[in-house]
């Protein structure tokens, strides 16, 4: 059994609630493990689950933890933990795929130490959770579903995701190691109504990472993303397979957005409901 990991993100988001799943596997010294991550705008919680039973796609959106099942139709939540209780079920309208695999030829290098994977840009959201007594509601609410795999998270990356009324966007930068060599990889995604902007290190864009803010330049396109607050809450990430690194996520905090393409405005906004993780140096 290699050291390895797969998860899957499940974002959910309504009014003023938003709510993220990660459940995960994870594999090291031989032993394989699996637990559920949930981060709220009011805290988070890990939950480990037993293994034996315990079902992973690696290639879609498809988990059955323990009584929890994950599914690219929606979630049926199951946990009974002493720091954690969490039930109900919500389901998922038809996803907002993009256009090819966001690795681009990267997907066939092998040796990477992660993998990244979008099932869906924005989908519809409809149920009910509960988590702690606290309910989350969800009434023609939006969605995102995001994966990754293989052994360890980046050093150092940089990675948001937030709606926006006319779509979505999500980017992504990391110092990729691959052999002796260590570069700066990007790729980003902006779907603005029927039209998908694609960034991406394998397309020629360049990425500027520092001070909160990640600005990516491709041709004539811009796209900066700028962290506004630093609070956040401690989530576990893989180093080897064996989940014992700490990052933080703000799960909806206030960040900054822009597109621009030849100089021309395309998008921008602000939003108090992004979500965003920033393992740089300040």
């Amino acid at each position: 059994m290699k050291d390895e990991f797969c998860g899957w993100y499940f974002k959910c988001q309504a009014g003023s609630q938003t709510l993220a799943l990660i459940p995960a596997v994870h594999s090291h010294a031989g032993v394989q493990t699996c637990s559920v991550q949930l981060i709220t705008d009011h805290g988070n919680w890990n939950v480990a689950l037993p293994a034996a039973g315990s079902r992973m796609s690696r290639r879609r959106p498809l988990a059955r933890l323990d009584r929890s099942l994950f599914s690219p139709r929606g979630i049926h939540l199951d946990l009974r933990d002493p720091q954690c209780c969490a039930w109900g079920n919500v389901w998922f309208g038809p996803p907002s795929p993009i256009r090819y695999d966001i690795m681009g030829p990267f997907a066939w290098v092998p040796f990477l130490e992660c993998r990244h994977r979008i099932f869906s840009m924005r989908h519809r959201v409809t149920g009910r959770l509960v988590i702690n007594d606290t309910e989350y509601r969800f009434a023609d609410a939006a969605g995102y579903i995001e994966g990754d795999r293989g052994c360890s998270f980046p050093r150092h990356y940089a990675w948001t995701q937030c709606f926006f009324s006319q779509g979505s966007l999500m980017i992504s930068a990391a110092e990729i190691p691959l052999g002796p060599v260590r570069f700066t990889g990007a790729i980003a995604v902006v779907h603005l109504g029927q039209t998908e902007y694609r960034l991406a290190t394998y397309l020629g864009a360049a990425a500027e990472i520092g001070h909160r803010q990640i600005t990516l330049r491709q041709g004539g396109l811009e796209l900066t993303a700028a962290l506004l607050e630093t609070s956040g809450y401690s989530l576990q990430a893989p180093v080897g397979g064996a989940m014992t690194r700490q990052i933080r996520e703000n799960a909806a905090c206030h960040a900054r957005y822009r597109l621009t393409l030849d100089g021309r405005q395309i998008l921008s906004f602000e939003s108090h409901l992004a979500s965003f993780e920033y393992e740089y140096p300040f």
